[in-house]
């Protein structure tokens, strides 16, 4: 039997809650199978740490989670006790970045059990594929002056590299999927990297004839997820876009709390880290009715990428089944609380 180890950061509100829920739903699935199994170590890490120490992680943090297999991750944040930009940069972005965990992928469907808000949704279902490391989100500019005279400057990197990575990424996704990309652009409005972007999309999907290959640009694309979601099969962006359009998928499944995510290092040299879309919640910490089901999804696609995707298949049908039986948590209109959720989900791996 195959056992796999796995740093686990419960981080802070909500996180304490649902990873050991997780947790639960994913041993029992990893012995119904048999083939495998989790050995999980936790740290402390997070906002309280932080208080406790002034780190959000110690010195030798990443060194320890080079050990392990993969990293499950709970939610990050506390901003009445920790400001957003330090808890952030502290552990969750030092982690994606020192980990080169440069793609990001988060899917979106329309789950059986759980009504859209959208009118019609058409049995939508999507991945989005993220460049996670550079782009947008690049760490370069600063802030010069004082007053009026102020400047705040933001550059935003894309390498050939790091693009060519994620959309290459992307079409091998769509070969095992339903054979369509869409690539996220503003090629119209941001006149360097997105036209680049769009060169760089041109060129890999020149490699993949037999794909259907479509660009949109990003404020359409965001109205088309509205309107038509189920047009789409993988969608690929640079970190900012990709950041919007995923929050904007788990909005048209019924909530944010259910959506997952994972943190992929895809040449293997470093653990990848899986993680839900939701944060910390602390307006509901502690009272017993926080969603697991986002941090339960994610831990599916955590055996999926360990290469059990049948396995994660029964995870996600345990979940729609619980949900056509109507145990869904109050931000899905249910009465159910946490520990009921994740019984149910139990009782349907079964």
């Amino acid at each position: 039997m195959k056992t796999y180890r796995i740093a686990v950061i419960p981080g802070d509100g909500i996180g304490k809650e649902v990873v050991p829920a997780a947790i639960e739903v994913l041993n029992k699935a990893a012995a119904l199978d048999g083939r495998f199994q989790f050995e999980w170590t936790t740290f402390p890490w997070g906002c309280d740490y932080y208080i406790e120490t002034g780190k959000m992680m110690p010195d030798d943090g990443i060194e320890l989670l080079k050990q392990y297999d993969q990293i499950f991750l709970g939610a990050v944040g506390m901003p009445e006790l920790v400001p957003d930009h330090i808890s952030l940069w502290g552990l969750l972005i030092k982690i994606r970045r020192e980990m080169q965990q440069s793609i990001n992928i988060r899917p979106a469907k329309l789950l059986q059990g759980l009504p859209s808000p959208l009118r019609q949704p058409h049995h939508f279902d999507f991945i989005v594929v993220r460049e996670n490391s550079e782009g947008e989100y690049a760490d370069i500019g600063g802030r010069l002056h004082s007053g009026q005279e102020e400047v705040a400057i933001q550059n935003a990197v894309f390498t050939r590299k790091g693009t060519e990575r994620a959309i290459r990424y992307a079409f091998e996704l769509a070969q095992s999927r339903r054979q369509h990309i869409t690539s996220a652009t503003k090629s119209n409005g941001i006149t360097h990297s997105m036209p680049f972007w769009d060169e760089v999309f041109a060129q890999i999907g020149k490699e993949y004839p037999a794909i259907a290959q479509t660009s949109n640009h990003i404020d359409a694309l965001a109205a088309f997820l509205v309107m038509k979601p189920e047009s789409f099969d993988v969608i690929v962006a640079s970190n900012l876009f990709g950041d919007i359009l995923t929050d904007l998928g788990g909005a048209i499944m019924g909530s944010i709390g259910i959506a997952p995510a994972a943190n992929l290092n895809i040449e293997g040299q470093y653990p990848s880290m899986f993680e839900p879309v939701h944060g910390s919640a602390p307006d509901i910490a502690g009272q017993g009715i926080a969603n697991p089901i986002g941090q339960i999804w994610t831990g599916k696609m955590m055996i999926d990428f360990l290469g059990y995707p049948e396995v994660g298949t029964q995870i996600l049908n345990a979940i729609e089944t619980a949900f056509a039986q109507g145990i869904k948590t109050p931000d899905l209109g249910g009465t159910a609380t946490l520990r009921e959720v994740t019984d149910a989900v139990l009782h349907e791996l079964t």
